[in-house]
């Protein structure tokens, strides 16, 4: 039986971007691991996953929750630094320069 963590592995994403994916589309881990490695493979996947980790952290921000804003800010950065096309996400760029309701 394959199990979570070895979907994580298979995927292309970290578990704590898989994470990330989960809770913005509100979908079981399993199906976020899926999802992440569809949305890779595709053209402006990278800029997809970046503008729903950046959504996470406006979340989190506007409901008060700092220190997991402060761990998707942190999700977001790696993501950016392995995976540079999800620059291309105008709500990456802005969460990221701290130009929104980022948690900075």
């Amino acid at each position: 039986m394959i199990s979570l963590e070895d979907c994580i592995g298979l995927c292309g994403l970290a578990e704590a971007e898989v994470r990330a994916l989960a809770e913005h589309e509100r979908i079981a881990e399993i199906h976020a691991a899926a999802l992440g490695q569809c949305l890779l493979g595709q053209p402006d996947g990278c800029r997809k996953i970046g503008a729903m980790i950046a959504d996470g952290v406006n979340w989190a921000v506007l409901h008060g929750d700092r220190r997991h804003a402060e761990e998707l800010l942190a999700t977001l950065e790696r993501f950016v630094g392995t995976h540079p096309d999800a620059q291309a996400s105008k709500r990456a760029q802005a969460c990221l320069s701290g130009r929104v309701t980022c948690g900075r």
